[in-house]
């Protein structure tokens, strides 16, 4: 993605407490200056770790970062947070292997479900763009997972 379309947006990271979201915060925020950026995420003690880092602190007194609590199987709950967003970030999913195929059913409700509730709402709101984060087991899937 081409900064410049980056600087002066309002970015929404789904997952943006995980692994990939703390990491792309942090690239987004110090080297292509958003308007804003929503971390959406249902694990509260993640955004409590997160909003301590000294980085992050830095630009959530600017005002420059906003945390949800939330799940994007809760389709109302997205739709009241992706308001007046230009760009969405799609990370949240459930990824181990294991844990989806021992819960099957919440593994389809959050990585069919939710990415569906995602492209919903955002085609209602008029995001400009959004972008899914897939998985090399998507390309040749022998489980659930994939």
């Amino acid at each position: 993605m081409k900064s410049k379309s980056i600087k002066n947006s309002s970015i929404f990271i789904t997952g943006g407490t995980g692994s990939f979201g703390k990491e792309f915060v942090k690239e987004c925020l110090v080297k292509h200056n958003p308007k804003k950026v929503i971390i959406f995420s249902r694990d509260e003690l993640k955004q409590f770790e997160m909003q301590n880092d000294p980085l992050i602190k830095k630009y959530i007194k600017q005002g420059k970062i906003r945390f949800f609590i939330g799940d994007i199987r809760d389709k109302d709950r997205l739709d009241m947070a992706i308001q007046n967003i230009d760009i969405v970030i799609h990370a949240a999913a459930l990824k181990q292997v294991p844990t989806a195929e021992y819960n099957p059913f919440e593994a389809v409700k959050t990585n069919i479900i939710g990415s569906q509730n995602i492209i919903e709402v955002s085609l209602k709101n008029n995001v400009k763009k959004v972008i899914a984060l897939s998985t090399d087991k998507a390309s040749s899937p022998v489980n659930l997972y994939g």
